[in-house]
């Protein structure tokens, strides 16, 4: 499992419930709206669900069992959103200097939704995830197209270092 293979003496490991089964005891619950604060790191639990209307193929993520998540550090916010549709919570959630977006439209919303969602939430730089056969490419000219975001496409691996 992944998180065994990159979980280190003084890793925290969080969760929804879903996740206990998989994770078990060594995992911190957390519900939306919940907070954990970690070091000089807040983690917050966001709403991360499928929406009748929204995009996702296959509807399997219901309203409070995911989560998406808000790490707040150094004055900076950085929102990974999980596996959810485009869901009105996320109009709510502030100044989003890093947003992790899932485009893959299969559990998750596609790249059409993904890219008016991005437009409405306005965060700095979008990295694209979940995106099973689509391209992130074609995300990243949609949304640069319309807006000055920074759309930042990493290979398997490869990591991003915020400055």
């Amino acid at each position: 499992m992944t998180v065994n293979r990159l979980r280190r003496s003084n890793t925290l490991v969080i969760g929804p419930e879903t996740c206990m089964k998989d994770l078990g005891r060594e995992m911190n619950l957390i519900r939306p709206g919940k907070v954990i604060t970690f070091g000089d790191m807040k983690i917050e639990a966001v709403e991360a669900y499928n929406t009748p209307k929204g995009s996702s193929t296959r509807k399997v993520h219901r309203k409070g069992r995911g989560v998406g998540y808000l790490l707040r550090m150094k004055g900076r916010t950085i929102y990974h959103m999980g596996d959810t549709d485009f869901v009105p919570e996320m109009k709510e959630l502030g100044k989003i200097d890093v947003a992790l977006v899932p485009i893959g439209g299969t559990f998750t919303m596609d790249i059409r939704e993904a890219v008016k969602k991005v437009l409405a939430i306005q965060p700095e730089i979008v990295i694209p995830i979940h995106y099973l056969r689509s391209d992130p490419q074609r995300f990243k000219e949609k949304v640069e197209a319309k807006s000055n975001i920074r759309i930042v496409v990493l290979q398997i691996g490869e990591s991003y270092q915020l400055r």
